[in-house]
């Protein structure tokens, strides 16, 4: 197994782990969650926001800083990647720039469209990101210098999940170059934090588990090419628990014997 993908997959199973250690907390924030709705004034400032921004800079995504839905990263995600743009070749810094303005354009295109609540605004942020990032090869910028990355791959972002996991994620897809640097930086940092406790899920992630687990990350990204901004698509949440039956499917795995048999790669 490539070195991206296992430390892709043991941060999974950290995160997964840490969900099943309170079950009954879980669930409650689970509940919660799945009734939330942006509140009528945090819609409407960020749709004034939004109306008024521009598709250069950074200035859609602090429209979504503060709003009731606690969707919280995308405007230290654009100045940082901005920030670094000086360091990477025009190619480079071309990537950057039209993955910004893509999410920038789809953000005021979809926002007005989509559910109020909470899930679904945030399903909308990811499926962008995921889709922009993909679109604009922003997997090329970074590879001759992925030290300009170390302000954006911190453990300490993944909580609670938001655009600062969906970024990894798609990172950790970059090829063995870059996912094999994020993944080694936030395994790292995560036995900083926790210790032993980081290490010992790991070992213990078997094959059929690390499949199972790969299952429940968001599809690869889309091929490059035409891109309608105002389809609406609808993806899962690669790191958000949407329905109770996971949480209680996570306890149950949590549970049960490790499974012998070795599913094939």
């Amino acid at each position: 197994m490539p070195a991206h993908v296992s430390a892709g997959l043991f941060l999974l199973v950290v995160c997964q782990q840490v969900l099943t250690l309170d079950l009954r907390d879980a669930h409650e924030k689970q509940g919660s969650q799945v009734k939330k709705r942006l509140s009528p004034q945090s819609a409407a400032e960020i749709q004034s926001c939004l109306v008024s921004s521009g598709d250069v800079g950074c200035g859609t995504f602090q429209c979504f800083n503060n709003n009731s839905c606690e969707i919280q990263g995308l405007h230290h995600i654009c100045l940082t990647l901005l920030h670094n743009a000086g360091c990477y070749d025009s190619q480079g810094k071309s990537f950057v720039k039209e993955a910004l303005r893509c999410m920038a354009l789809g953000l005021r295109q979809r926002f007005s469209c989509v559910s109020r609540r909470c899930s679904a605004v945030k399903e909308m942020v990811f499926s962008l990101q995921r889709e922009c990032y993909s679109k604009h090869q922003l997997c090329l910028a970074p590879q001759d210098h992925m030290d300009t990355m170390g302000n954006l791959v911190q453990f300490h972002l993944m909580f609670p999940p938001g655009p600062h996991v969906e970024l990894m994620n798609f990172l950790l897809r970059c090829g063995d170059k870059v996912g094999s640097w994020v993944g080694q930086r936030l395994r790292a940092q995560c036995e900083h934090h926790w210790g032993a406790l980081c290490s010992s899920f790991g070992s213990t992630c078997s094959h059929s588990q690390a499949d199972a687990l790969q299952n429940t990350t968001a599809p690869p990204p889309p091929p490059v090419g035409s891109w309608p901004v105002t389809n609406q698509v609808h993806l899962r949440q690669p790191t958000e628990v949407s329905e109770p039956e996971q949480s209680e499917g996570l306890s149950r795995n949590a549970n049960q014997p490790e499974r012998t048999n070795v599913t094939s790669v």
